[in-house]
């Protein structure tokens, strides 16, 4: 009897293992083989930058395509395109004006232009135009003739020059001011001038002795003025708020239906951006030399201001995070000058 039972028991073990196994294969059967991704074949992309530090991070990866597409070696010290699978042609303008109407026509593919300009382009195009990264943190200083200007509460009760009025330079003050407890409106007088170039002349001929200005700006006023002091940087003023945002200049935009198009072109170019401005701030004097060969920025002005220009390449959450705050702060101040209304999650590209 037992002997039986044992016999049986070996049978019903047996059995569960050939269910088992025959389970397990109809379950590998099944399942899909893991596809490798499709190869995108080579692409163009059509870049636009400003003259000034949001062009100035692109300089070697320009350097590379240029050569490569003349058919010439690559020097190792500016080898940024190591497959060379991709070219770019470069567009350079005085003005983000210049800029935006060709990245909406679709004659531009990628734009660095102002973090704000960036907001309005997606409201203005119901969402086809998406932030691919940061390229420049904050730009702006107060300049001194004098030692009066310690801190931000210190402007209480003085004149200065600015420009960039209804624009960034306008927000990221006044919002400054009113986190150190000056009223922008009644605290602190501010003359406007339309040209970053006409705060320089009022402080070389003396009408005026503070100075809302950019880099490079400072450094060609520092150079015609050795007594000229940086009282302030407001983006260490803003970090030291510690509000989860951060001062930006610039960002890289790109067309929504060139990200979908070309993904993996795009993924490349923020790579080798990335390495470009890796490259800049490390190699100053090179980089100076190229930005001056570009025509962004006169290289010896260019080789002073750019450890001041914040040149960076912030992507994916880190840069959602900081641009998201940054737009928040200028649109409490005036939504007219993020388009209307903060952007969706969809403006930031690769962002979780």
């Amino acid at each position: 009897m037992k002997k039986l039972f044992r016999s049986a028991a070996v049978l019903a073990l047996a059995a569960a293992l050939l269910v088992s196994l025959t389970a397990c294969g109809k379950k590998q059967e099944t399942q899909p083989e893991t596809e490798e991704p499709v190869q995108e074949a080579p692409t163009t992309l059509r870049v636009g930058a400003l003259k000034g530090p949001t062009a100035m991070g692109l300089v070697e990866l320009m350097k590379a395509s240029d050569l490569v597409s003349a058919g010439e070696e690559v020097p190792q010290a500016y080898d940024n395109l190591p497959d060379a699978v991709d070219t770019y042609t470069f567009t350079l303008a005085a003005a983000a004006t210049e800029l935006a109407p060709q990245l909406v026509k679709g004659d531009l593919d990628i734009a660095c232009v102002p973090a704000n300009l960036a907001a309005t382009l997606y409201q203005q195009t119901e969402g086809e135009v998406v932030t691919l990264g940061i390229n420049t943190l904050g730009v702006l200083y107060i300049v001194e003739n004098g030692n009066a200007v310690q801190s931000l509460a210190d402007l209480e009760g003085k004149t200065m020059v600015a420009s960039g009025k209804d624009s960034t330079p306008e927000y990221a003050l006044r919002y400054l001011l009113e986190e150190n407890g000056v009223d922008p409106d009644t605290g602190v007088v501010i003359d406007w001038k339309n040209e970053h170039s006409e705060c320089v002349s009022a402080l070389a001929s003396g009408a005026a002795t503070i100075a809302l200005l950019p880099q490079p700006f400072v450094t060609v006023a520092e150079s015609k003025m050795p007594e000229l002091r940086t009282a302030l940087d407001l983006t260490a003023e803003w970090d030291a708020l510690d509000n989860g945002s951060a001062l930006i200049t610039g960002v890289v935009v790109a067309r929504r239906d060139v990200v979908e198009a070309h993904p993996q072109a795009v993924e490349r170019f923020l790579e080798q951006y990335a390495a470009s401005v890796d490259w800049v701030n490390a190699n100053t004097a090179d980089a100076a030399a190229l930005i001056g060969e570009y025509g962004i920025v006169d290289a010896a002005v260019a080789e002073k201001a750019l450890p001041a220009c914040n040149i960076v390449c912030i992507t994916g959450s880190e840069m959602k995070e900081k641009l998201s705050g940054y737009l928040q702060v200028l649109c409490d101040a005036s939504a007219d000058s993020v388009g209307g209304a903060m952007p969706g999650d969809d403006f930031y590209y690769g962002a979780e």
